[in-house]
């Protein structure tokens, strides 16, 4: 009796670690695949734009997410952002199922590990002030030996987590560089000065765009565009012939994309390359006037934004002192949207002349405006802007126009053709398209060096030196916009993060009256020292060490303050920590036994309903 006594839950217990084990076993097989996100904003789920991405991968892609696991036990924010950025990376690898090959890579200093590290070109960043670095980076490869990689995962930057992924995805899955068609009325990529019978070199943002694109120069008066060409960049396009308006319109139309830099009043295009042939006073002005209006964009040739909210300062005359100019402006993060992928990083930007955009009406496109003047901004008439080079003249009578300009913006959406039909007969014509993808920047003088960067010639190479972020604008249009439709559609993502808004509450207000104590404390003792000061001054010079029975009184007055309000100081501190604990128990309640017990009582009500009615169905067919 007393043997079975001992058997039984002993085999009880066998059985229930076995059932355990087959359950999970059975949930693994059965459910392993099964994903439900609860979190706001679908954190943890990817988006379309990702998975069709994941779905171009042919050959197998391999990801090693190199992350100092053992050095950043105590870095506890850091090692939360780690796990965010490896649980997407888990989930982008059960999307390509088996394409996606993730190694997850701790590289200990002084390993192999690390030297594959530095090898692939990742940053170790220094924990703090001891100078311990840590890798937070990841790194991939193709079946061809391409590479690709994100240096650091910068936790500020974690609503554009799976966009910067994606984009790496894509970048391997490409065979070949993105071709971009460039279109303009200036020597950007280069030309020829006839003064001085030398050529003149490419703007520094082409020479920087050749870095990752093929730039394949398109001219002004052209009728076609090359089909293997994905983005079209066109930069003050003042003298497009009408073949080469149509060949934009069916390329944009055919889900090609564009980046255009047009310009009310264009100073590089002022003085021509060649004196003996100046340029027509028109040319410094640009605009795609028809395609404009098929768009949907809103855009005045004739007026030039005047901003005294973000004036540079600029000197015409080298004995001249720096003035704010209001038609010279410089951005900040302020005036850039910091939702989207082209702007998000962007600290500073200038620009000059600068035309304003807007939605036209009856639009059927998106208009989401990228760069934006300050609200202290209007219009003024673009050859008043030319002809009045003083600001304090410019500034007569201006009048602000009580709102914020668009200077440059994503234009998304349906659209129909500018065009009635093709310009050749019986040649293909696509009248409308579902969605198109253009940005369009009133301005194209920011491009120019003067505008952002300082070039010197070092024996015959010329090293940059950027002091705006005017070309990592355009770098980073031109990625969005040539990477595939799939990768336009990845946008700025959630947070993974929770401020705790109840408990930051709480703590504000305590901190609140903790600050109103604090400046009580004081008020009172400047009170007490200017009574002090009162009394010793009336005192006679022989007596100034002796202290009289009013000052006794004072300082043993200020001292019984001092000792009371910082009683009360301590009390306040303790019921905020003491706030907080209670509500951190209340919670801790909740997500340990209230929301069990909820589930448990839900789940057995459930299955007493699911029984009732079989009862139910039974007694049914037994009585039949």
């Amino acid at each position: 009796m007393n043997t079975n006594r001992k058997i039984y839950p002993r085999v009880a217990l066998l059985l229930l670690v076995l059932g355990f084990v087959t359950f999970s076993a059975l949930n693994t097989l059965l459910f392993g695949r099964l994903r439900i996100d609860f979190t706001e904003g679908g954190l943890y789920t990817v988006s379309d734009g990702t998975r069709e991405i994941i779905a171009g991968i042919g050959e197998p892609i391999d990801v090693y997410f190199f992350f100092s696991d053992k050095a950043t036990r105590e870095a506890a924010p850091l090692r939360t952002y780690a796990r965010r950025v490896r649980e997407l990376l888990e989930e982008y690898a059960h999307e390509a199922d088996g394409r996606i090959r993730l190694h997850v890579v701790d590289p200990e200093p002084f390993s192999e590990a690390e030297d594959q590290a530095a090898e692939f070109g990742l940053q170790a960043v220094p924990l703090d002030a001891s100078g311990d670095k840590v890798y937070l980076g990841l790194a991939a490869t193709n079946a061809y030996g391409d590479k690709q990689t994100i240096a650091f995962f910068q936790p500020e930057r974690e609503e554009f987590l799976e966009y910067e992924l994606s984009k790496l995805v894509s970048a391997l899955t490409a065979s070949k560089k993105p071709v971009i068609g460039l279109v303009s009325g200036l020597q950007i990529a280069g030309g020829f000065d006839m003064m001085t019978s030398q050529p003149t070199p490419a703007w520094m943002v082409i020479d920087q765009l050749r870095e990752g694109f093929e730039v394949r120069s398109i001219g002004p008066q052209a009728d076609s565009i090359d089909p293997d060409i994905t983005t079209l960049l066109l930069v003050h396009p003042a003298a497009l012939s009408p073949a080469m308006q149509y060949a934009v319109d069916q390329f944009v139309m055919n889900g090609g994309k564009a980046m255009v830099f047009v310009d009310p009043y264009c100073e590089s295009a002022r003085t021509s390359p060649n004196p003996m042939m100046p340029q027509e006073p028109s040319a410094t002005a640009s605009s795609l006037g028809p395609l404009f209006s098929a768009w949907g964009i809103d855009y005045a040739m004739d007026k030039v934004v005047a901003d005294p909210g973000t004036a540079l300062q600029i000197s015409f005359a080298a004995d001249a002192p720096p003035t704010a100019h209001p038609g010279f402006l410089g951005l900040g993060p302020d005036n850039a949207a910091r939702s989207d992928v082209i702007t998000a990083r962007l600290e500073s930007l200038n620009l000059g002349f600068t035309g304003a955009l807007a939605p036209a009406k009856g639009a059927t496109t998106r208009f989401e405006p990228l760069l934006q003047s300050s609200d202290k901004a209007g219009l003024m008439d673009s050859m008043r802007m030319q002809t009045a080079r003083d600001p304090a003249i410019l500034m007569q009578g201006f009048t602000p126009g009580a709102q914020r300009y668009t200077l440059a913006a994503r234009i998304s959406g349906p659209a129909k053709s500018a065009f009635k039909g093709p310009q050749k007969e019986g040649a293909a014509f696509i009248a409308e398209a579902k969605d198109i993808n253009v940005v369009v920047v009133a301005d194209a003088d920011m491009l120019a060096d003067r505008f952002w960067v300082q070039v010197q010639d070092f024996f015959g190479q010329r090293l940059a030196t950027a002091w705006a972020d005017n070309a990592a604008f355009l770098q980073n249009g031109i990625e969005n916009l040539s990477g595939n439709s799939a990768l336009i559609q990845v946008r700025g993502r959630g947070r993974f993060s929770r401020p705790f808004e109840r408990v930051q509450s709480i703590r504000l207000g305590a901190e609140a009256r903790y600050q109103s104590s604090a400046d009580e404390l004081q008020k009172r003792l400047d009170e007490t020292e200017k009574r002090l000061e009162e009394l010793q001054t009336g005192k006679q010079d022989a007596k100034q060490l002796v202290l009289s029975p009013e000052q006794e009184a004072a300082l043993a007055d200020f001292q019984d303050q001092k000792l009371r309000i910082r009683k009360e100081l301590r009390d306040v501190r303790h019921r905020m920590d003491g706030d907080i604990e209670q509500l951190g128990s209340l919670l801790k309640l909740l997500n340990i036994v209230v929301a069990p017990l909820l589930l448990t009582l839900a789940l057995f009500a459930a299955h007493r309903l699911r029984l009732r009615r079989r009862q139910r169905h039974d007694a049914t067919h037994a009585g039949s």
